[in-house]
C-alpha cells in the first residue's frame, strides 16, 4: 500500500456557475461504475440514477424527455432530449460515457471513488476520462430544459455505458437496437481540450484498430530431449525481436502540419518533423509529446498477449502473438496484412495472420458549422485558437462518424493542461480535474449550444 498523505480539509463546493457540474461530477465518481471488460461489470445503472436525480426538476417540468436503455442487467444508458421548435434546425448530441477503468488502490493517495474536492481539484477515477464532461453536458441540458423559452433546435444527452470496453453494451447496442433514441445531426464528445502550445486541441479524427493474431508453428517433443524438436516459443521470440526492430514508416496526414505549427516553436525542429525521412531521428527531442507524435504519424504495431505451451515438460508446437495495431485514415485490412508481412521479412512464410476485432479510422471535417462554433466559443472563453488533432486511441464518437454524423472531441482544460498532463490523468493514478477546467468547458459549451440551436438565454449565464 502506498504511503498516504495527511488529509486536507475538504473545500466548500464552488458557488459560481460550475457549482452544479462539480457536485454532479463528485456523485458520478462515487457511483464507481468500474468496467473491467466482463459482461456484468460497469453496472452503469448507478450513474444513470445519479443523472435522473440531477435532471428531476427538468423532467418534472415536462421539458425533458428521458429514457433508460439496458443492454444487459445493470448495463444502462440514459438518453435525455430537449426538443426544439424547428424540425429543420440542428439537433446537437452531447455524447458522454458513464463507465470508468479499474483502479489499483495501492497507487492512489486518496480514495479513488471519494470524489473529494481538494485545493480546487476533484479527485477520483474518471474525473478526466470523462466524467467531468458528462457532468458538464448534463448541466447544460438541465439548464436548457428549464429555460423559459424552447430552443429552435434540439439538444440530446447521450450518457452511455461500456465505452471503456468497446461499447457493445453501450453506443453500439443503442445504434443497433434503438436508432431513433440516438438521432442527432452533429455531436461533441471526449478527447479534446488539452493545450498544444497556446492552442486548445479539438479532436476531429481518431485512428482505427486492426487487431491481429500471429500463429507460429513448431515441432513438439518431450522437453527432456529437445534435440530434433522446434519449440514454437523460440519462434515467438524471433518474431517479437523482428517486430521490435522494424518500425512502420511515417505517413504524414493532413492534420500533421497543424499539430507541428501549434506545438513546436523551434523552426529548425519543425522543419525536421515535417520531413518523413528525418522525423524519427527528431522524436527524442520532443520530450513528453514524442509518444503522441510517433503514434499519429504512422500505423503502430504493439504486441500485447503471448501464448506458447500448456505444460512444463512438452515442447510447444504452437505459439501466438496478439497485436494491437492502430491504423491511419484510409488504411485497409489488406494493407495491414501486407505491412505485417513486410515487417516480418523472411519470417513471414512461417507465420499465419488471423484477424481479430477492428474498425476503420474515422474523421470529421473541421470545415463545418459546429466546428466553427467550437472555435468561436474557445476564443471567447479561453482567448485561444483551436487546433484540430487526431486521437491515437478510440472513443464512442467514431460510431457517430460511421453514421455520417460530424463529431468532435471537446473540452477546454486550463492553461497548465498540456497533452502530456492530460495523458497522465487518463487511466492513471491519482486522477483528478481542476474546477477551473470544468468552468471553462461549461462556459464554452453554453455558447456552442446557443449558436447551434438558438438558445441565447443559456449563453448569458
Amino acid at each position: 500500500m502506498s504511503e498516504r498523505v495527511e488529509p486536507f480539509e475538504e473545500e466548500t463546493a464552488p458557488t459560481g456557475p460550475a457549482a452544479d457540474a462539480v457536485a454532479l461530477l463528485q456523485e458520478l465518481i462515487r457511483a464507481g461504475c468500474v468496467n473491467d471488460g466482463t459482461p456484468g461489470s460497469g453496472q452503469e445503472i448507478r450513474a444513470v440514477r445519479v443523472l435522473q436525480r440531477f435532471l428531476a426538476p427538468a423532467i418534472a417540468a415536462g421539458r425533458l424527455e428521458t429514457h433508460v436503455f439496458e443492454a444487459a442487467p445493470g448495463r444502462a444508458s440514459l438518453v435525455a432530449r430537449v426538443r426544439g421548435t424547428d424540425d429543420a434546425a440542428p439537433v446537437l448530441g452531447l455524447l458522454g460515457h458513464l463507465d470508468v477503468v479499474p483502479v489499483d488502490p495501492n497507487g492512489w493517495t486518496r480514495n479513488p471513488f471519494g470524489g473529494e474536492l481538494i485545493d480546487g481539484e476533484v479527485w477520483g477515477r474518471g474525473a478526466v476520462d470523462m466524467l467531468y464532461l458528462t457532468a458538464v453536458f448534463a448541466t447544460v441540458v438541465r439548464e436548457l430544459a428549464l429555460a423559459p423559452e424552447r430552443p429552435r433546435g434540439g439538444l440530446v444527452l447521450l450518457a452511455v455505458a461500456d465505452e471503456e470496453a468497446g461499447g457493445e453494451h453501450g453506443i453500439h447496442w443503442l445504434v443497433r437496437e434503438h436508432p431513433e433514441a440516438v438521432r442527432v445531426t452533429e455531436a461533441i464528445s471526449e478527447s479534446g481540450g488539452m493545450r498544444m502550445g497556446r492552442h486548445v486541441a479539438i479532436e476531429v479524427a481518431e485512428k482505427g484498430s486492426a487487431g491481429r493474431r500471429l500463429v507460429i508453428h513448431g515441432k513438439p517433443g518431450h522437453a527432456s530431449i529437445p534435440y530434433g524438436a522446434t519449440s514454437a516459443a523460440y519462434r515467438v521470440g524471433e518474431v517479437l525481436q523482428r517486430l521490435g526492430e522494424v518500425m512502420p514508416a511515417a505517413e504524414l496526414g493532413e492534420l500533421w502540419d497543424a499539430f507541428v505549427a501549434a506545438r513546436i516553436d523551434d523552426p529548425e525542429l519543425a522543419e525536421r518533423l515535417r520531413d518523413p525521412v528525418r522525423l524519427d531521428a527528431a522524436l527524442p527531442l520532443l520530450g513528453g509529446i514524442a509518444g503522441y507524435a510517433h503514434a499519429v504519424s504512422r500505423v503502430t504495431i504493439s504486441p500485447t498477449v503471448l501464448r506458447a505451451g500448456k505444460t512444463h515438460n512438452v515442447i510447444p508446437p504452437l505459439g501466438t502473438i496478439d497485436l494491437d495495431i492502430r491504423t491511419l485514415p484510409g488504411t485497409s485490412d489488406a494493407e495491414v496484412d501486407e505491412l505485417l508481412r513486410a515487417v516480418l521479412g523472411e519470417l513471414a512464410s512461417g507465420v499465419e495472420i488471423r484477424h481479430l476485432r477492428g474498425w476503420a479510422a474515422t474523421s470529421s471535417s473541421p470545415d463545418t458549422p459546429l466546428y466553427a462554433a467550437i472555435e468561436r466559443a474557445v476564443a471567447a472563453v479561453a482567448a485561444a485558437p483551436t487546433v484540430p488533432i487526431m486521437a491515437a486511441g478510440g472513443s464512442d464518437a467514431r460510431v457517430l462518424r460511421e453514421l455520417g454524423i460530424p463529431a468532435y472531441g471537446y473540452g477546454i482544460l486550463g492553461p497548465g493542461w498540456s497533452y502530456e498532463r492530460y495523458r497522465e490523468g487518463v487511466h492513471g493514478n491519482d486522477e483528478r480535474i481542476d474546477v477551473a477546467s470544468v468552468e471553462l468547458s461549461l462556459a464554452a459549451l453554453r455558447r456552442i449550444v446557443a449558436e447551434r440551436i438558438g438558445a441565447e438565454r443559456i449563453a448569458a449565464r
